[in-house]
This record gives C-alpha cells, sequence and structure tokens, in this order.
C-alpha cells in the first residue's frame, strides 16, 4: 500500500450456489470477479481498477455470511467517494463505498457488501486473521428436509448418531499435519491449528458441525465433515479419525462433502496494535 493510499475492510456475504468460487476466473463468475467488476464500474474515471485480498478464498458452491477482503483505494479513488451522488448528501468514505457497490450490484444480488470501514494501521484481511469459523448443515433421516434450505444444507440417506460424531470431532483439535484431510496443493503446507470442532442439532433436528481453525487448506472442512459423517453412520470410529489424521496421506475412507452445506461464519482479528504482528507471522512457514 502507498503512501497515498487508504485501505478499507470490506465485511462480505454471498450465497455461493451460482459462483465459481471467490478467486476471479477468465469467464466463470466468481464472488471476487462480481465485486471488482462493481469497483471498476464505481472508479472507472479514477486510475487502475481495486482489486480485493480476502480472508479465505472459498470453492464453488460455499456460502459466507462474515467474508472479509480488503482494497487500498488511491486519493483519487477517495476522493471519488466524497463527492456527493445523485441528489443524496455527501457520505463518509466508507459509508459512500459500501452504498455504492451495494447499487451497482443490485437489489437482489447474491453476494452483499454488509459493511465498509476504515482498516486500521496494519491490518491485512489475509494474513492478520487469527482464526476463521465456519458451519456445516448436514439433515438426515431424522431432519426435517426444508426446501428452503436446500442450497445451503447436505442431505445423507442414514441415521446419524450426533454424539459419536461430536466425540470424533473433539479427537481432532490442536496442531496437526491435516494432509490426509486436505486436497494438495504444491508448496502448499497442510499444518493448521483446529481450535474448536462442535457438533450438534437444531430446531429441525439438522446437524450444525462448527468448525474453528487458525487457517484451512483446500476442501479440509468438507473432508473433517465427511469423515464425522461416516462416524455418524457407524462406518469409522472417534478413533479411526485420529488414526486417519496422523497417517498424513489421502484416504477413501470417507467422502468429501458437497459444497452447499458449508458456510464461511466469521473471521477472526486480533486488537488493532497486533494486526501488523501478526499478518508478518502468518507469512511465516508453519511447522510442526
Amino acid at each position: 500500500m502507498t503512501d497515498e493510499a487508504t485501505r478499507f475492510r470490506l465485511d462480505i456475504a454471498y450465497q455461493g450456489t451460482d459462483f465459481n468460487g471467490w478467486g476471479r476466473q477468465p469467464a466463470l463468475r466468481t464472488v471476487q470477479g462480481e465485486l471488482e467488476a462493481a469497483l471498476a464500474t464505481i472508479f472507472r474515471r479514477a486510475g487502475e481498477p481495486p482489486q480485493l485480498t480476502v480472508a479465505g478464498r472459498t470453492d464453488a458452491g460455499v456460502h459466507a455470511r462474515g467474508q472479509v477482503a480488503h482494497v487500498d483505494l488511491s486519493a483519487e479513488q477517495t476522493a471519488v467517494l466524497r463527492k456527493p451522488h445523485g441528489k443524496r448528501p455527501p457520505l463518509e468514505p466508507q459509508d459512500a463505498l459500501a452504498r455504492r457497490l451495494n447499487g451497482v450490484l443490485g437489489p437482489v444480488s447474491d453476494v452483499v457488501v454488509l459493511r465498509a470501514g476504515a482498516a486500521p494501521t496494519g491490518f491485512d484481511a489475509r494474513f492478520s486473521a487469527v482464526w476463521r469459523r465456519y458451519e456445516y448443515r448436514v439433515a438426515d433421516r431424522a431432519s426435517l428436509r426444508d426446501p428452503l434450505q436446500r442450497h445451503r444444507t447436505a442431505w445423507v440417506s442414514a441415521d446419524l448418531d450426533a454424539h459419536a460424531m461430536d466425540v470424533g470431532a473433539h479427537g481432532l483439535l490442536g496442531l496437526h499435519d491435516f494432509a490426509s484431510y486436505c486436497k494438495a496443493r504444491e508448496g502448499a503446507t497442510t499444518i493448521r491449528t483446529l481450535l474448536d470442532f462442535t457438533w450438534r442439532r437444531d430446531d429441525d433436528g439438522v446437524l450444525i458441525g462448527e468448525v474453528v481453525a487458525d487457517a484451512f487448506c483446500h476442501s479440509m472442512v468438507r473432508a473433517l465433515v465427511g469423515a464425522c459423517v461416516e462416524v455418524g453412520e457407524g462406518s469409522l470410529t472417534p478413533g479411526d479419525l485420529v488414526e486417519l489424521r496422523d497417517a498424513r496421506e489421502r484416504t477413501s475412507a470417507f467422502k468429501v462433502m458437497p459444497a452447499r452445506g458449508l458456510t464461511l461464519m466469521e473471521v477472526g482479528y486480533p486488537g488493532d496494535a497486533e494486526l501488523a504482528l501478526r499478518a508478518e507471522q502468518t507469512r511465516g512457514l508453519r511447522t510442526l
């Protein structure tokens, strides 16, 4: 970020059903692509189109209620936000940014900017984050299968033991190499700290898995959920999940669950004074 640029934090929600994931891709509709196209429209006469940095890239079909990104705007672009828009009085730049983005995206868009704010010094949406919290919804035979929730719930034709799934999930907590639960990417580490992992039923009997970690590798949450579903069905024991993890290799003992059941709920950050240090630490290579 240059001395003249101002960094803004964006809190974003989206339904991932019709998106090919977060990251921009040529000729494919993505969340980042839609938002950056809206930014390009707003600042079409004010320099290079801004680009977003996100807390965590979500896969195709994954939803978000608490995604976080940042964007650096030049002095010229920030000045655009200070100008009156239509007949409305001028707003603070962060308020104008959120309103104008949502205006370009449209009134019934499947991606919404919930709020925008001036980012504190040292803030980096990706590297300053200390944890991410996801929720996964599974409807089994004991659950109410609500068709209005079909785009955000995975349905399985089995009776799942929620208590056994919760026991299995708890046994995976801690700092470990989760290679068995990650899709390999060249040069990427699979070492993560799983901070919390629980299962419960909601009022409709739908199983809710809540997973919190410092970060997640590719397809990790959906693989963890798939392993727990096998425990719920009785095909695996809670102890098997630990053995599979410690083997550190991909396995056919469980299936990776579909994306539609997964929602990024929240991203956590340290206090303002610790943001820059956290970003520096996160950029380092993880080890056990």
